[in-house]
């Protein structure tokens, strides 16, 4: 299965160029940065809309900002608890946030040179329901949170000098997510100002998929609009870049385009000797569009350029050989993951959404599935620039809701414009590999209803872009009970290129034999059931890997992976109430560490030769239930003070037959893994001191890991994770918190509250601790430490200097720790 480009325009598209750079305040003569100096209201609010609106009492706010993770404004003792409130209409679904209706306003103000300019307003990201207006007339809706939305503001907008007032109303209301959406403008804002004949980056498709012996055939598609009133002609000219920043090949093209109208133009150009994009080698060629034309009477000469990062590669399913990129077979070891980020909440700052990204990598993922919605630009460029595969999703309903309030109401008549958008604005990413229809749809096998949307929406994207495949996320009927997998799965996935099987992992074999042909992935799994599934993906090339839900914790769907010790008749919930807020079913927890089963994955995907981890007894007369998407009660600790002489349970993971374990120095037994599972369990009675598992191969004792007693808190230890970043609100430094004791180790078992302050050049965004439920840490700068960590996030001003981040917590020294700021 392999597939090659067509090209289509259309001509609504909007004037618009988003360059590719990493610092979301510089400012070009294109493209400006609005993030700066919003005026906001959290409430309803009437007529403000209209300029003359008096907006002197209202906050004050850079975007992108989220107002369900600032504090309830009113609070009620019992009943709200910072941003947390039990009359959350989402609930456990919304982490228990509050949504409702906010308002945000601005002034902008053009300059000389922008008369006659074309001007657009180009928005991200705002959840849900956003109206835009320019000075007092509306000028845009739309009705799903996730999508990016452009305005044509040139006919709204007054002469240069005169300010400008944008107003915006955002409204997220009612039960309209299973998950944590945030509220508000959470992704930047741009103006985009262009010459009345000029090139736009999602009208411009590069196709680098094509390789012939030593070179690579690049076919760029684009469109040159023409806004003037009359004719104009003039030059493209094409220059591709390589990852050298040497000019490997350049065209230029006489065009000539009609009045208010668009030219669609494509080149074929030769790349010698490619430098090919890969997981491990991620090379960025650019290409730079530039068109000119002659100014007529003026004689002065328009231009309009745009630069667009791409990679030569190529990427093909079958069933015989997998997955295939570059023409070499890839298990994806994936992972899915929600837009939010954790105590930021949805606010999509740059650093945040690459350290997402980073901390997938350092893990062992080379996939994301994009879980249920678009992830922010900045997201898919650093995926691009750090070799990240990505399943690229666009929608969690269609016509039938999961919520009453749901994007299901706007389905019918949104649902192409929104797909087109996905894959307008996306398909030059060349860590995309999959498109995505849709997870866990309700009408996936109707026939003809779901059958015949799915239809549709993957003709929309073949409009758009043949180079990819198109998938879904496909789960068993437990929803459609008249229907059986046997016999009707076969219809969600007809249209389909690739399979996604969500938590289906023991049909994998069966449904090979029926259709030897189907290409299929995991979509969905859960923690406990990793070796099941890595085994048979391990076995079968038409397996091509597995996306673990999640990758890393998310807020809301809150405590989704709860394991609880239950007496008799005792039932578990699907999620948790009060005070539960996280989902903590992440292999990485919100301050970026590992938890217990992202250890044993690595032994897994042989990252890791041996781990170990420890489980405490169960109380009397009850037993641990494991919520489905949960993992045992296990730690990498061997601090259980006040169990002396009680019996742990000892899990050794590793891939080696055999195992040791011993309990300072004794020697407590050897064990063969099991085959299934590459686990040996070990009971013992707790004595503090070291406890060290060792593989065995033959006679001789191999690779080793250890747990070692902690002793008592005796200091603060800080690390940032950059301690030089830049003077833009759009960088951070996250610095870890922990407590340790006097050799160093982190006291596992330590819940002391910290006091964070911090000096200088920037301010702690947000802090907080990685629990599941500790309210009254999230996001405060008086968090407990949680298993003895906390994390402070700290961003700059826009001045160069100095942040001095100081922690103290009671009976110990304080810790400083300094993070410069550079331009």
């Amino acid at each position: 299965m392999n597939k090659h480009s067509m090209f289509s325009g259309s001509a609504w598209i909007l004037s618009f160029f988003m360059l590719s750079i990493a610092t979301v305040g510089f400012a070009s003569e294109r493209k400006v940065n609005m993030n700066a100096n919003w005026k906001f209201h959290r409430g309803c609010m009437a007529n403000a809309e209209q300029p003359a609106f008096n907006d002197s009492q209202w906050k004050v706010i850079d975007l992108p900002h989220d107002w369900s993770v600032e504090p309830v404004p009113v609070q009620r003792e019992g009943i709200t608890l910072g941003p947390f409130s039990r009359l959350s209409i989402g609930g456990a679904d919304t982490g228990q946030t509050v949504g409702g209706e906010g308002w945000y306003r601005k002034e902008f103000t053009l300059l000389p040179e922008d008369a006659g300019k074309n001007l657009s307003l180009y928005f991200e990201g705002a959840y849900n329901q956003s109206e835009v207006w320019i000075n007092g007339q509306k000028v845009c809706f739309t009705p799903y949170g996730y999508m990016p939305f452009r305005i044509n503001i040139t006919p709204f907008c007054k002469a240069p000098g005169t300010p400008n007032t944008v107003a915006v109303k955002v409204i997220n209301e009612g039960l309209n997510s299973r998950w944590y959406a945030g509220s508000g403008i959470y992704r930047h804002v741009w103006l985009i100002k262009t010459a009345k004949v000029h090139l736009d980056e999602w009208d411009t498709f590069i196709d680098a998929s094509k390789l012939e012996g030593k070179k690579a055939i690049v076919n760029i598609h684009t469109l040159v609009h023409n806004s003037a009133l009359k004719e104009k002609s003039g030059k493209l000219h094409i220059r591709i870049l390589s990852p050298t920043r040497a000019e490997v090949c350049s065209t230029i093209k006489e065009v000539a385009v009609q009045k208010d109208s668009s030219q669609p133009l494509s080149f074929a150009l030769d790349v010698p000797k490619p430098m090919l994009w890969s997981v491990d080698t991620p090379n960025l060629y650019t290409a730079y569009l530039s068109v000119s034309t002659d100014g007529g009477e003026t004689n002065t000469q328009e231009r309009d350029e745009i630069a667009i990062p791409f990679g030569i590669r190529t990427i093909e399913f079958n069933a015989r050989e997998g997955f295939l990129l570059n023409g070499k077979p890839l298990k994806l070891k994936g992972g899915c993951l929600h837009h939010d980020n954790g105590l930021l909440g949805a606010v999509a700052i740059d650093r945040a959404e690459e350290r997402k990204v980073e901390l997938m990598k350092a893990n062992g993922f080379n996939a994301v599935r994009c879980a249920h919605n678009l992830p922010s630009e900045y997201f898919l460029q650093a995926c691009d620039r750090l070799g990240l595969l990505v399943i690229d999703e666009v929608f969690d309903q269609w016509q039938q809701a999961k919520r009453p309030q749901d994007y299901h109401q706007y389905f019918d008549e949104w649902s192409e414009h929104d797909m087109a958008t996905m894959v307008r604005r996306d398909r030059n990413h060349p860590s995309i590999i999959l498109w995505s229809i849709g997870n866990e749809i309700a009408e996936r096998a109707d026939d003809p209803t779901g059958v015949d949307i799915a239809k549709k929406l993957i003709a929309t994207i073949e409009q758009y872009d043949t180079t990819r495949f198109t998938t879904a996320g496909v789960n068993a009927f437990w929803d459609r009970r008249q229907f059986t997998w046997e016999k009707d799965s076969e219809r969600a996935f007809r249209h389909l290129d690739v399979a996604g099987y969500n938590y289906q992992w023991t049909k994998y074999e069966e449904d090979h034999a029926g259709f030897p042909e189907r290409v299929m992935y995991g979509s969905e799994s859960v923690p406990k059931e990793a070796a099941q599934n890595w085994n048979l993906i391990d076995k079968h090339p038409y397996l091509i890997g597995d996306f673990v839900w999640t990758a890393v914790d998310y807020l809301g769907e809150a405590g989704l992976a709860h394991t609880l010790e239950l007496a008799p008749g005792e039932r578990s919930p699907q999620f948790m109430g009060w005070p539960w807020y996280n989902a903590w079913c992440g292999d990485i927890d919100f301050c970026g560490d590992k938890k217990p089963q992202s250890y044993y994955r690595d032994i897994l995907w042989n990252r890791r030769d041996i781990s170990l981890a420890v489980q405490p007894p169960v109380a009397e007369g009850k037993k641990e239930d494991i919520n489905y998407w949960g993992w045992k009660n296990e730690l990498l600790s061997w601090n259980w003070q006040g169990m002396e002489g009680q019996t742990m349970t000892v899990h050794v993971y590793s891939r080696s037959p055999k195992v040791r374990l011993y309990l300072n120095d004794r020697l407590i037994g050897e064990k063969a893994t099991s085959a299934d599972s590459y686990t040996a369990s070990f009971e013992v009675g707790y004595e503090p001191g070291l406890l060290k598992a060792v593989n065995v191969k033959g006679k001789k004792e191999t690779a080793s890991a250890e747990l070692r007693t902690a002793g008592s808190p005796a200091s603060v230890r800080l690390t940032a994770d950059r301690s030089e970043i830049r003077a833009d609100k759009n960088d951070l430094s996250y610095v870890k918190i922990e407590v340790v004791d006097a050799e160093g180790n982190v006291v596992p078992d330590c819940s002391l509250p910290v006091e964070i302050k911090q000096s200088g050049a920037g301010r702690v965004l947000a802090a907080g601790n990685a629990s599941a439920d500790d309210m009254a840490s999230f996001r405060s700068l008086q968090p407990k430490v949680f298993r003895g960590k906390a994390i402070a996030i700290v961003q700059p001003d826009t001045e160069t200097g100095v942040i001095s981040l100081t922690v103290s917590a009671k009976g110990l020294p304080e810790a400083t720790i300094s993070i410069k700021t550079h331009q």
